[in-house]
Formats: C-alpha cells, sequence, structure tokens
C-alpha cells in the first residue's frame, strides 16, 4: 500500500468533508477489522478523464485511516508536515501518537507486520496471522461513471443516507466556491491543507495564507488541551475540532454580515454586519479571491479588537469573557463577544464601556453560570449567540445607568430571551467519588486564573499578558522618561485610546466618541 502506485494519483476533491475527526479508537478499530477480514464498506472512487487523477467519492476517512497505517503518519510525520506547512496544532500530534501506540498494542504498526513474513520465528503467532492477513485482504473499489458532475451528485447523495455529514460542514461544502467558505477553511488551517484558494494568483494566495495564519495565531495560540494548564489560554478554544470549524465558519458570515441563507439561496446581506437581513445582492463563487481577501480582512480587523497587541484591541480575557463556569471555552460566547465589541464601535460608544469596563467584568465573573445556562437552554453555538449578547448589552446599559448587581440580575430576568434560562438553580454541581473528575480540574483552575490576572493600570479591568501593552505612566508628551518606574501594563486601546480621553477630559475637552 505504502508504494502503490494508485496512491500517486490519489486525490480527495473539494466537495469532500475533512478526514481529520476520526479518534484513535476508531482508527484503531478499523485497520483491525481491516486485517480480520471483516466486511468494510468499499470505498467509491472516480477517475478524472481529463487528469487522469483518482478521486475520492466516498471512504475517505476509511482510506485516510489506512494509508496512516500503512506510512506511519497520522498528522504529524514527514507527510503531514509538508501538506500544512509544518503547523502541526498539539492536539493535532497528540492525537497522532495517541493512535500511533494504541495500533502498536493491539495490531502492530504496518512496518512491523510487514517484517514478521520475512521473519515468521521472531514474532508472536497472532501477530503473525495478521501479517499474513495483510497479504491476503484489500479493499473493495466502487467506480462512478460519468462527468464531474455525477462523481459530486454521487457523493451529495450517498452523504445523505445511514451517516448524513453535519448540516453546517454540508453548507461549506457546498459553498465551498462561495468566498465565506474558502476564507473559513483557510482560517480553520492556518494557511495550510488543502488549498481551496489554488486557483488565484500566485500573490492572492500568498495574502489568503499570510492573513489565514495571522488570525489563526492570533484566536487559536496556545493550543488548548481537555484539561486547562495555563493562564495563557487562547481566546477561540481548541483550533483542531469539528466545532472549530463551524464557528470560524459563523465568524466570517457573521463579520462580513452574510445572512444564514446566502449559500443556499444566493442572497446576501448589504446592510450592517450581524444583522441577518437578506438583501438582493448575490454572493457569487469567488473567481479571482478579492472577495475572499475582502471577507478575511474584516475577520482579521474584528479579532484584533478583542485579543492580541494591536494599538485598537481590548484584550478581552479569554477566562472572563469566553470560558463557562465549568472551565469549558464556549463558541457562542465567542462570537457574541465579536458581536457585542463590533457594535460598541459601531454606535461609538466604546469609550463608556471602558469606563465602567471593570464593573462589567466584576458582574460577568460573579454570574458566569449565567453563560453555562443560556447555552443548557438555547442549544451551542449560533443558538445561544443572541442570547448571551442579550445579556451583554443588557448589563453594559444597566451599569450605565447606574443599577448594581441585584438590580442587574432583575432587569436581565426581565428579557425575552433570558427569562426562562436564567431563573435555572445557580451554580455548578460537584462531583461523587475520591478522585477529581476534568470538569473539577478546570473549575478550580479557571478560577485561580480569574483571581490571580494582573488587572490595567489604566481601566481596572483583567488583563491577559499576551495582549499587554507597555504605558508610559507620565506621557512622553509630557516629559516621561523610559525608566521602569514609569512603567505599567494596560490593555492596548487603553493605551492608545481610552488614557487619551481621559487626558483630553482632564484638560477640559471631552469626547465619548474618539475611537482609533
Amino acid at each position: 500500500m505504502a508504494e502503490s502506485l494508485i496512491y500517486n494519483v490519489l486525490r480527495k476533491p473539494d466537495f469532500q468533508r475533512e478526514t481529520a475527526s476520526w479518534p484513535p479508537d476508531k482508527v484503531a478499530e478499523l485497520v483491525r477489522s481491516f486485517l480480520e477480514g471483516d466486511l468494510i464498506p468499499s470505498v467509491i472512487m472516480w477517475r478524472s478523464p481529463i487528469s487522469g487523477s483518482i478521486f475520492v467519492i466516498d471512504g475517505a476517512h476509511r482510506l485516510s485511516a489506512l494509508v496512516a497505517w500503512a506510512h506511519d503518519d497520522y498528522g504529524d510525520r514527514q507527510t503531514s508536515i509538508g501538506f500544512f506547512n509544518n503547523v502541526i496544532p498539539v492536539e493535532q500530534r497528540k492525537a497522532a501518537e495517541a493512535t500511533r501506540s494504541l495500533i502498536a498494542e493491539t495490531v502492530g504498526s504496518y512496518r512491523d507486520l510487514s517484517v514478521a513474513l520475512r521473519n515468521p520465528e521472531a514474532v508472536p503467532k497472532e501477530r503473525l496471522r495478521l501479517a499474513r492477513n495483510l497479504s491476503a485482504f484489500a479493499v473493495s473499489l466502487q467506480w462512478v461513471m460519468g462527468e464531474a458532475d455525477k462523481a459530486e451528485s454521487s457523493f451529495f447523495r450517498i452523504n445523505q443516507q445511514a451517516t448524513p455529514i453535519d448540516q453546517a460542514e454540508l453548507e461549506m461544502i457546498k459553498a465551498r466556491r462561495k468566498p465565506n467558505a474558502v476564507a473559513a477553511r483557510a482560517f480553520i488551517r492556518a494557511g495550510t491543507g488543502h488549498k481551496y484558494w489554488s486557483s488565484f494568483d500566485a500573490q492572492t494566495r500568498s495574502e489568503i495564507e499570510k492573513i489565514a495564519k495571522e488570525v489563526y495565531d492570533l484566536i487559536f495560540k496556545p493550543s488548548l488541551d481537555t484539561s486547562i494548564r495555563s493562564a495563557d489560554l487562547p481566546v477561540a478554544g481548541r483550533g483542531y475540532s469539528s466545532d472549530s470549524v463551524k464557528m470560524v465558519f459563523e465568524l466570517v458570515n457573521f463579520v462580513n454580515g452574510i445572512s444564514p441563507d446566502t449559500w443556499r439561496r444566493g442572497k446576501v446581506s448589504t446592510t450592517k454586519p450581524g444583522s441577518g437581513t437578506s438583501g438582493r445582492a448575490e454572493l457569487a463563487d469567488d473567481r479571482d479571491g478579492e472577495n475572499t481577501l475582502r471577507f478575511m480582512r474584516a475577520v482579521r480587523k474584528a479579532a484584533s479588537r478583542i485579543a492580541g497587541n494591536d494599538p485598537a484591541s481590548l484584550g478581552l480575557h479569554p477566562a472572563v469573557y469566553f470560558y463557562s463556569a465549568t472551565g469549558r471555552f464556549q463558541p457562542a460566547a465567542f462570537l457574541s463577544a465579536i458581536s457585542f465589541v463590533t457594535n460598541l464601535v459601531s454606535r461609538r460608544r466604546l469609550n463608556q464601556f471602558m469606563a465602567i469596563r471593570a464593573e462589567f467584568e466584576e458582574f460577568l465573573i460573579t454570574n458566569k453560570f449565567f453563560l453555562n445556562h443560556i447555552v443548557r437552554r438555547h442549544g451551542s453555538l449560533t443558538r445561544s449567540v443572541s442570547p448571551i449578547t442579550v445579556m451583554l448589552e443588557t448589563t453594559f446599559e444597566a451599569l450605565s445607568q447606574g443599577a448594581d448587581a441585584p438590580q442587574i440580575v432583575s432587569i436581565l430576568k426581565d428579557q425575552p430571551d433570558l427569562r426562562t434560562a436564567l431563573r435555572e438553580v445557580s451554580g455548578v454541581r460537584g462531583q461523587r467519588g475520591g478522585s477529581f473528575s476534568t470538569e473539577t480540574k478546570n473549575v478550580v483552575i479557571l478560577r485561580e486564573i480569574i483571581d490571580t490576572a494582573p488587572k490595567c493600570r489604566i481601566c481596572g479591568a483583567r488583563l491577559p499578558l499576551s495582549a499587554a501593552s507597555f504605558d508610559h505612566i507620565r506621557r512622553r508628551a509630557d516629559g516621561g522618561s523610559g525608566a521602569r518606574e514609569n512603567a505599567q501594563l494596560t490593555h492596548p486601546y487603553c493605551n492608545t485610546g481610552f488614557k487619551e480621553l481621559i487626558h483630553s477630559r482632564e484638560s477640559g475637552v471631552a469626547s465619548y466618541g474618539t475611537v482609533r
């Protein structure tokens, strides 16, 4: 298999789903089933009459698992390193090692079984049996006959039957040539892997990959494991998961004002971002990459507003905004924060928020279980974005009017989107037994991260060190020096925008509208 001629012409069509969602035990189970001669459904292929390449229409996961076994490359070795430009997430490396170890323990690597056939006396009988099966069994193939459109229609028909594709992934596949889908695919793999933008010119391809890497590093670095082990949390959770694919697609759509039915009925919103209102313009396939780049630049700007060291960055602390009371990253909370900040900027109320930001975040921390209850009541991802955004905006408005915490809770419970969710029993349930669960550990670590986080010396809100800016206590314009005694840590925007507002107010010139 490793040296097979067919492997060199084997391709995955751009309408195929990703093949990185199988856990280690499922890969090992497939390899064992193959070696035991168990029934494995046929892999369905189509051969292009133009290029001569062979495309996998159905069975990509099965075939990928066997190819990975034959090459001993489960996403972390030579072939994968080259394919992903050496951008291999920590989660992917761990999954690869877990798969390799499990297969070594159960059936043996492809290399070990190949060696066993040449040295039968040196291996256990069970391994020798599997090795002999390796030379006798093969994957069954079926072929789709016809042109490319026949292959594509066959794929969608097959994958709407026994094991249908997730709806969000199916929509991305159908919209794969549209700028929102191309942008999302680029972001999720940091501009590496299968290049859905390969038909664009070299300069466009280069910029797509550059922006994709920048945004990936901004929102998915450092890598997040199952257990929280560091105070430096990624703002968008794990980059190597099926949920992150959906979240990034929704992020691209929201930031660029694309209505949910854009790729279904050819309509796109022409109103402000996130309005969800359909307009008349059609979202066409991107032929030259211009719209893909436009969409990606908008996402970069939005992401840079909440994370990183850009001068306009608010440096939102992930533990405060994006992780629930149980220590779990919530994609809906991330998208809601983007929505909330975008609305503040568009309404020129960002500095009003900065003036009460510390109080606002203390309320979120004290009532962190509200996030759990909203998600439990409305569901994950897009269904919870609206109610979480309502919670953020209502809290901001109430604090702006001078309301205290009990009054804000009462106001929130009067909101239609929150009324049923926030009446649930508060708090996080414990666990019986002597061992601490992963959730319990995450809760304790998240609490410690929040309690010990440094605070911005200008607005007083918590400050992630990954987004810290060094500020002159006494401004350089006023003669401030670069001595240690004159340095303080702040949010980037507090340093470049909010501080100037404070200085202007102290000088008698107030302007809440100043937004950098």
